[in-house]
């Protein structure tokens, strides 16, 4: 493999928190359900960890971003389970010869605290990119009170792939 062939891309996204749970819509990271009675307001499911892992893929093989394939105007997309949306996007980028190679992933936010929830988080996380979990790092941060963050009003991620061709 020549580093030509290596592919990276950079994810976000962002969604505020509902004033009222919705046991409809609870929150969901990496496709994971946490137990915090916390709802986001989204058309999908708001599942901002996989959106911006979608984003990050899209953006290493120049296909765009995740509003582009799923966009909020669709009605096809309401309540979409994120995951179904990434296995959509793994297959785009296995169409085009790679697959990643490893992801490191922040989420930016006051609440929900997620350092018990880590290890459940990145064993989904590498269970649906086919990875192990040494490819999979997720970090969690607060903005120490400032912003949209800090005023827990909504909640943020970031994410960076590195794509590789696959056997």
């Amino acid at each position: 493999m020549s580093l030509s062939q290596l592919r990276i891309g950079h994810g976000f996204d962002v969604h505020r928190f509902s004033e009222q749970y919705s046991a409809e819509k609870p929150l969901r990271l990496a496709g994971v359900t946490l137990p915090d009675k916390l709802s986001l307001l989204a058309h999908s499911d708001g599942d901002v960890v996989l959106h911006a892992v979608c984003d990050a893929i899209l953006g290493s093989v120049g296909e765009g971003d995740i509003g582009t394939h799923f966009p909020d105007t669709d009605a096809a997309w309401a309540n979409a389970d994120s995951v179904n949306l990434l296995r959509q996007v793994l297959t785009l980028a296995r169409n085009k010869g790679v697959a990643p190679s490893n992801v490191d992933i922040t989420v930016v936010s006051q609440i929900p605290k997620l350092a018990p929830h880590r290890q459940a988080l990145v064993a989904r996380l590498a269970d649906l990119l086919n990875l192990q979990s040494d490819q999979v790092n997720l970090k969690a941060t607060t903005t120490e009170g400032l912003g949209y963050t800090g005023r827990k009003e909504g909640i943020a991620c970031h994410c960076v792939v590195l794509m590789a061709p696959f056997a």
